[in-house]
């Protein structure tokens, strides 16, 4: 079955490999994407009894209807090699990298997603690739990092390593990240792929949700999170709700009223509306429609 469109994973959660309950708590938050964590959220010495859990995790995710992921540790190191060895016969949808900086990389790891794909009869080219760009370098270097392989359709912000590798001050206002999280945004749009905003770490719901609705207003339509608790809030502020979706339908219908009219322009609650915002609205229905809400009337 084919994965959403990127543009559709409103939340990837991620939590750690090696604690049933919390793979039980993920399902159970609503997230659209889970990601078992081999890496920060697994501890060395836990590490191959989180490999030993995938076989039984990810398909169980999938069949509740989410997308199924693992980050894995850096593939040009033992850790790596091991976790991407477990993962690939339990079939996840996309194999999370940390500290992405270099197309290189993807290339490295794009070739032995390959090498299992074709031993295990899956799809050549099934399984997507997520860096997550953490660091100053793989900021700035995302373009280059999206084009090394067209398994790439997301890209991810970091938040605390990023925050370190900047030697920044970490603040539940994340004005730290401000620029970064514009850039990433700008770059992943220019490079064709979906920009996954940074994780909110701290642990109240509305400072996660504060800042979804400031990441949407720069063009983010996903967001990474680590608390189980804060998914379903932000899976509703990155969705459309029925009062935006009125307004886009009354950008529609007087636009094109406006040129049916001859007219080059239209009048909306006090905004001229040319052409770039009527493309907009439509493209906002439209993918209220994607998501399975009933435009027109609301949720």
């Amino acid at each position: 079955m084919p994965l959403p469109d990127p543009d559709l994973r409103r939340t990837w959660l991620f939590g750690p490999g090696a604690d049933p309950r919390a793979h039980d708590a993920m399902l159970a938050s609503g997230a659209d994407a889970l990601i078992v964590d081999l890496e920060d959220f697994t501890p060395p010495q836990r590490r191959e009894a989180a490999r030993r859990l995938l076989t039984a995790v990810l398909p169980r995710w999938r069949a509740a209807g989410r997308i199924a992921a693992v980050r894995i540790n850096a593939i040009d190191q033992a850790d790596g090699a091991a976790d991407l060895a477990a993962a690939m016969p339990a079939r996840p949808d996309v194999i999370a990298l940390p500290m992405a900086n270099s197309a290189e990389q993807m290339r490295r790891l794009d070739d032995a997603i390959a090498k299992h794909e074709a031993v295990l009869g899956i799809a050549s080219g099934a399984t997507e690739i997520l860096p997550v760009c953490e660091t100053a370098l793989g900021v700035a270097d995302v373009r280059a990092i999206a084009g090394a392989t067209a398994r790439i359709r997301c890209a991810l912000l970091g938040a605390e390593d990023l925050a370190a590798d900047l030697c920044a001050e970490r603040q539940p206002d994340a004005i730290e990240l401000d620029h970064a999280r514009r850039r990433f945004l700008l770059d992943c749009r220019a490079a064709g792929i979906e920009p996954i905003d940074a994780p909110y770490t701290f642990s109240d719901v509305q400072g996660a949700v504060r800042e979804a609705h400031s990441a949407r207003r720069l063009g983010y339509r996903s967001k990474s999170l680590v608390r189980p608790e804060h998914a379903q809030a932000l899976n509703d502020a990155l969705t459309p709700d029925a009062t935006e979706l009125r307004r886009a339908a009354a950008i529609v219908n007087a636009f094109e009223a406006a040129r049916a009219a001859g007219e080059d322009r239209a009048l909306v609650d006090g905004l001229w509306v040319e052409v770039p915002t009527y493309r907009n609205a439509q493209r906002l229905i439209e993918r209220a429609r994607r998501l399975g809400l009933r435009v027109g009337g609301g949720r």
